[in-house]
C-alpha cells in the first residue's frame, strides 16, 4: 500500500530548536536517481524529544544528516538555532557544530588517550573555552559517572561510554543534540539506562534531542515520533508507547 505524506503543523522559527523547509536531498540522475529526502518540511521543537523512524532507506539517516549540518541538501533549508545553513561557509559550519550542535554517535566516537572528562571537555577545549563548571558538575550527576571521570574508554564499560559521550554532547549546552543508532552497540539494560538519561537531559534541563533509531522500546522515550518512507514524513505519533510504535512500524509493510 503507497503511504501518502503526512499534514504536518508548519515550522515556526520562535519555537523550534531545528527544522527543514521543503527539504530534498537526491543522489545520482537519469535511471540512477535516488530521492532520498523528497521535500521534507519539520520542525524540532525546543525541549523535546523527537525519534525519526523508518524502514532502511526511508531517508531518517539523511535526514538527521543534513539538518545537522553533517550533509548538504540538494534543493531546500534547514536551519538550527535560527542559522539558514546554506548560508555558512565550511568555517561557519564548523563553529556551529561545535558550538551550538551535540552528538550521539552509536560508536561512541570517544579519544581513547583522554580520561573521561577530556573527553566530555573536548569540544570546549577545542574552541578555547572552559565551559561553565557548575553546569559540567550537574551533567556528570545526571550522567552518573562522577566515579568515572579519571578512567579512559579502555576502563569504561559500553553503557559507561555512551553516558560520556551524551554527557560530551550535552556539557557545552548545544540548542540540539542528534543521535544516530545511540544504543545500537548496547545491550538491553545499557541501552535502557542510556535512554532514561537522554530522557532526564530533557525534562530536568531543557535538551532537545533528535534520535534515529529502529528500536520500538527506544523510541518510546521520545515525546514524538516522526515516521519517513521514501523520503517523506508518512506520519506522527505523540506520547509513544513500544507497542504502538511495533504496530505502526507493521504497517510499512502494507
Amino acid at each position: 500500500m503507497a503511504e501518502r505524506a503526512a499534514t504536518l503543523t508548519a515550522p515556526s522559527s520562535s519555537t523550534a530548536a531545528a527544522r527543514t523547509v521543503d527539504a530534498a536531498k537526491i543522489y545520482g540522475r537519469g535511471q540512477t536517481e535516488v530521492r532520498a529526502l523528497d521535500g521534507v518540511t519539520v520542525e524540532f521543537p525546543q525541549g523535546q524529544f523527537t525519534a525519526i523512524m523508518g524502514p532502511s532507506g526511508s531517508g531518517k539517516s539523511t535526514l538527521l544528516n543534513c539538518v545537522a549540518g553533517l550533509d548538504t541538501l540538494t534543493s531546500g533549508k534547514a536551519f538550527v538555532a535560527g542559522a539558514d545553513l546554506s548560508t555558512l561557509n565550511d568555517n561557519q559550519l564548523t563553529i556551529l557544530r561545535r558550538d551550538r550542535v551535540g552528538f550521539i554517535f552509536q560508536a561512541y566516537n570517544l579519544v581513547p588517550t583522554l580520561t573521561a572528562i577530556e573527553n566530555i571537555t573536548l569540544p570546549m577545549t577545542l574552541a578555547g573555552r572552559k565551559g561553565d563548571p557548575v553546569w559540567i558538575d550537574k551533567v556528570v550527576e545526571v550522567m552518573k559517572i562522577g566515579d568515572r571521570l579519571k578512567h579512559r574508554p579502555a576502563e569504561l564499560s559500553g553503557g559507561q561510554q555512551q553516558r560520556v559521550a551524551v554527557a560530551r554532547a550535552l556539557a557545552g549546552r548545544p540548542a540540539i543534540i542528534f543521535a544516530d543508532e545511540p544504543t545500537g552497540n548496547l545491550d538491553s539494560r545499557a541501552g535502557a539506562e542510556v535512554l532514561a538519561f537522554m530522557r532526564k537531559a530533557v525534562e530536568e534541563m531543557g535538551q532537545t534531542i533528535v534520535m534515529v533509531t529502529h528500536d520500538p522500546t527506544a523510541a518510546s522515550y521520545a515525546d514524538r515520533i516522526l515516521f519517513l518512507a521514501d523520503g517523506r514524513v508518512v506520519d506522527e505519533m505523540f506520547e509513544p508507547t513500544a507497542e504502538k510504535v511495533l504496530e505502526r512500524m507493521k504497517r510499512f509493510g502494507e
